[in-house]
Order: C-alpha cells, then sequence, then structure tokens
C-alpha cells in the first residue's frame, strides 16, 4: 500500500460561495437556441472536499495521449501548471505515461499494454471505441467498476449524477457499470464547435448574403471561382464530413447511424445519400471542391485559407475562424462568418449539424493493478469540487485568471501571452478546458475562448440544427462489439474508397444500387440490428 498525504479543507468557505455563484451565473438563460431545463446542473458548494482529512495517493501513475496544444510546450503533463498545482494541493506525484504518433499508433500501444498486462495506475481515453467495449474491459480485469468506489469515496461527482439523470444513464453501460470518471460537457452550448464558413469580404464583393441553401450554396462559389481567377473555392475533407455533416444533412441523413422512428439506420446507404454524391460530383466537376479534398492536411489547407485559394469551407469556432482570423490580422479585409447549416429549401430548419452529446466516452479509469483505488478515487474526484472545477477550467487564481464581478476571468496570461504563445497552447499550460480531460466543462471557458463576434455568432447558427435523430451513446456488449468491429472495420475502409470514387467520377453513380448490396454482402444489416439492440436496452437503463 503506498503512502498517503493528508491535507484539510483546501478552500475557505468564502472562495466556494464565490464560485457557487459563478456557475450557477453560467447557466442562467445566456444559451443562444438551446433549453435550460435540459442543461446538467454545475457543482454546488455542497459538493467540494469533505470537511476534514481527505486522504490522496502519494503516487500514481497515470496513461493519456498528450493533446497537441499542450505537447506544443511540453513533453508531458507534470509540466503544466495545473498539475504542478495539484500536486501541492494534494501531495500526489503522478507519473505521466503519454504514448507516442497519432490515433492508430496510439491505439496499437494501447492493445500492446493491455497485451503485456503491465498496467499504469489510471488509463484515460475513449472507453466507447475500446474493442469489446467497457463491460468486457471490466469482466476481464483491465479496470474496476467504480460504482461503489463512486458511492464512498467520491462525493462530488456523485453527488453531480445523482442530480443528472440522464448525464448518468449516458456514463453507464447496459449493465449498470460506471466505469471512469467522466469528461462531460456541462452546457448546452459547449456541445456546438463546428460548421460551414465562409469569406464574408468575398460575399460583400459579389453582393450575395450569406448562403442558407444548397442552391444559394452553389451559386456563390460558382461566383467566387469567377472572381478568383478560376481557382476552386470550396474545401471540405471526409473528416469534416464524419465531424460536421454539413452538407449531407440537407439531405436529411448523416453519414453513419441514426434513428429515424425508433429504427436505426445507416446514413450511408440510403438514397438521399446518393442525392449528396450526385451534388459533391458535380461541384468536382464545376471545379467548385478543392481537388484535392481526399488528401488535404493541416498545412495545405492553412497555406490554401491564407493565400485567398479557399473561401468556403467546415471547421471549428476555435481552429477555423478563431485560426484564421488571428493569422490574417494585418489584411484588413479578411473576413470569415459562419452559415447556417444548409438545406434543401429556404426557411427550413436543418436536420443534421454538429452537436455533441455532454459525456461521448471520454473518461479515466481506474486499472486493477491500483494498490491504492480508495484514494485514486478521492484523488479524481477532486476535478468535480468546486475548488477542482475551477482548477481544471480556468487554472490558477492569480495567474492564469482572476474573479471579476463574481466570474473567472483569464488574464494576460493567457489572453495575451507574454511568450507569444496562442491562446490555446497557453490554456493547455493551465487547464484542461481547451481539449478535455475528467471533469466538468464550464461555459465560462467558452465565453472567453471565442473571443471575436463571428465565433460566437457561430454558435447561434450552427445550433439551429436539430439534430433529433442522433444515435443516442450506446454501449454494445462485448460479443456485441466484437462482432460490428469485425464488419466495421474492412466496411469503412471500402465505405471511404466509395464516396472518393464517386464524388472524383471514377465510379459512376449508376452503380450506387451496387455499392449498397455490397454494404449489405459485407454486413451492414448486422450492424444496424446489433445497434437496433443497444439502442433499445440504453432506453431501458
Amino acid at each position: 500500500m503506498m503512502k498517503t498525504s493528508k491535507i484539510n479543507r483546501l478552500r475557505p468557505m468564502l472562495t466556494v460561495l464565490t464560485l457557487l455563484a459563478v456557475l450557477l451565473t453560467g447557466c442562467s438563460g445566456n444559451n443562444p437556441g438551446g433549453s435550460d431545463n435540459n442543461e446538467p446542473e454545475q457543482p454546488e458548494a455542497s459538493a467540494s472536499v469533505e470537511t476534514g482529512e481527505v486522504d490522496f495517493p502519494e503516487s500514481l501513475s497515470y496513461w493519456v495521449g498528450l493533446n497537441a496544444n499542450a505537447a506544443a510546450t511540453m513533453t508531458n503533463l507534470g509540466e503544466s501548471k495545473m498539475y504542478q498545482e495539484l500536486e501541492r494541493i494534494t501531495g500526489t506525484k503522478v507519473e505521466w505515461l503519454h504514448p507516442s504518433g497519432d490515433g492508430a499508433q496510439i491505439e496499437e500501444q494501447f492493445n500492446l499494454m493491455l497485451a503485456s498486462k503491465k498496467l499504469p495506475d489510471v488509463i484515460e481515453r475513449n472507453w466507447f471505441s475500446v474493442s469489446r467495449g467497457p463491460d468486457d474491459a471490466i469482466n476481464s480485469g483491465t479496470i474496476l467498476r467504480l460504482n461503489e468506489l463512486i458511492d464512498k469515496h467520491a462525493p462530488n461527482l456523485k453527488r453531480y449524477l445523482d442530480e443528472n439523470p440522464e448525464v448518468k444513464k449516458m456514463v453507464m453501460t447496459d449493465e449498470g457499470n460506471i466505469y471512469s470518471f467522466p469528461f462531460i460537457r456541462g452546457h448546452e452550448k459547449l456541445n456546438v464547435f463546428f460548421g460551414p464558413i465562409i469569406r464574408k469580404d468575398w460575399l460583400d464583393k459579389a453582393g450575395l448574403e450569406v448562403p442558407t441553401t444548397i442552391e444559394e450554396w452553389e451559386a456563390a462559389l460558382i461566383k467566387f471561382k469567377e472572381m478568383n481567377n478560376g481557382e476552386p473555392p470550396f474545401m471540405q475533407t471526409i473528416s469534416d464530413l464524419k465531424i460536421g455533416h454539413a452538407f449531407i444533412g440537407a439531405y436529411g441523413i448523416p453519414l453513419e447511424f441514426y434513428v429515424e422512428d425508433g429504427q436505426v439506420k445507416y446514413g450511408s446507404m440510403q438514397p438521399q445519400y446518393k442525392d449528396y454524391l450526385t451534388l459533391m460530383n458535380r461541384w468536382y466537376e464545376m471545379g467548385l471542391l478543392d481537388p484535392e479534398f481526399a488528401a488535404m492536411d493541416t498545412q495545405l489547407r492553412d497555406s490554401k485559407t491564407t493565400t485567398g485559394k479557399i473561401l468556403a469551407f467546415v471547421g471549428y469556432t476555435g481552429s477555423g475562424i478563431g485560426k484564421y482570423m488571428g493569422l490574417m490580422e494585418n489584411d484588413p479585409e479578411f473576413e470569415l462568418v459562419s452559415a447556417p447549416y444548409p438545406t434543401l429549401n429556404e426557411g427550413d430548419i436543418p436536420l443534421w449539424g454538429q452537436k455533441d452529446f455532454p459525456y461521448t466516452g471520454i473518461g479515466a479509469a481506474i486499472t486493477t493493478s491500483a494498490k491504492n483505488p480508495e484514494q485514486i478515487v478521492k484523488w479524481l474526484d477532486y476535478a468535480y469540487s468546486p475548488e477542482g472545477h475551477n482548477l481544471f477550467n480556468f487554472g490558477i487564481e492569480g495567474e492564469s485568471y482572476e474573479l471579476v464581478d463574481g466570474k473567472p476571468a483569464y488574464t494576460d496570461v493567457i489572453l495575451n501571452n507574454p511568450d507569444d504563445l496562442p491562446v490555446t497552447q497557453a490554456m493547455a499550460q493551465y487547464q484542461r478546458a481547451v481539449y478535455n480531460g475528467p471533469f466538468i466543462q464550464d461555459p465560462g471557458y467558452i465565453e472567453q475562448y471565442l473571443v471575436l463576434p463571428s465565433q460566437q455568432e457561430a454558435l447561434v447558427n450552427w445550433e439551429k440544427a436539430d439534430n433529433s435523430m442522433r444515435l443516442p451513446m450506446v454501449t454494445p456488449t462485448a460479443e456485441e462489439s466484437r462482432k460490428i468491429a469485425s464488419i466495421m472495420t474492412d466496411l469503412n475502409v471500402y465505405h471511404e474508397e466509395m464516396m472518393l470514387r464517386f464524388i472524383m467520377g471514377s465510379k459512376p453513380l449508376s452503380e450506387f444500387e451496387e455499392y449498397v448490396e455490397t454494404l449489405k454482402a459485407m454486413g451492414i444489416e448486422e450492424v444496424i440490428k446489433i445497434r437496433q439492440a443497444a439502442l433499445e436496452r440504453f432506453d431501458q437503463r
């Protein structure tokens, strides 16, 4: 058993009460287009660290991918100001284990770690994407079921989940297991961050309004091409399509699985998918869609956007609008604005757009190798207390934020970094709200991060999409997960290949039905049945 470090109550009650006022203010009536009745509540003062002594572990090992914004200035999270402050508060020293490489390489290292049976105390990742699912990870002896541990030793997270049953339903499996300390977006406005973006200065030159329909988009892109020496003006990669449904949504479907009248369906085999491919093929043939869309990386996109070749794309509020407006701040004409998710008919409400659930599978699980799970639970639970909430969202008071009119306000260390760090990299040194982690994300973060009016307007535009047919975050059983993986691994490769061939014209759309029959032969209907069963179990939770 590891030694422990004991501390008394960490903050005066005045600070707790002040934070309570901040959090209540952040959730009161300032959610554009959303319903406050459906928003998860923030931690309250009574959910603070328990009165008296709290036992935290003296040390632990923690495996997690290193976010790019953190990796830009740090080799591990132990170098971040927030985790140095957390160590000062709790006395817990963390051995950080960061896998290297991209998504596929990280998954390979994760699987090798599991096979070695040499596990760290904590693993943080998206547990929905684990082969065979989180229930199997518990049943196979990889991670612990946390329900009882949370009930006894995590008063902050327990209180939050008890007061937000819809979120609790998401973080549990069909077998009733809670398997991680979850990353939760604590406000509706935090769930929307991606959508169509267009050059407002070029619209003005063309005498056009921001497009809202597919027809208006095509007219604007044709005009842009004429005005820009024949340069293809529009960019949307396959990755963009998977995130946001930006133009496919106009046809009433997403790319992936969805629910219509209680039935699970697969968007990329519906007749409307052919309509979408027909549009993209037409734009490709007309020279409206950038011909390098299939191999577009960040560097090439940055170059084309900042040199005025790409004039419309789909992207993020931060790394899209904010990034390029910052890079082009010396060009007084350069102006990006958001456009609503397009529809086929003027005045229609978009059926699809990017919108995440409050919980998407990311969380910190405790492995069976941990010798002191009760103490680790207490350490993880600190992030859900009012004090921890401020630390994980805003950093250190007096350094990265000050209380202004009772609200945490980022200082120039974040917003005007003396080392000329971008805001995202400065934030990553002091908090995790800029990406994710085992805590509840605060809306005060996004309200300050999105400083441009065009960014704030984007949230209003993009969250108008209906999204009521989204498939909930269901959790297939271990056997179902194995079957899904065995089918979808090859099917996804085939689907992406055919999408590119249809759009680029190397495969005629007259062969669309053959493509659908191939999906069926590969097992898509079996996956639909599995997801249907998982949905019905989810509804019974």
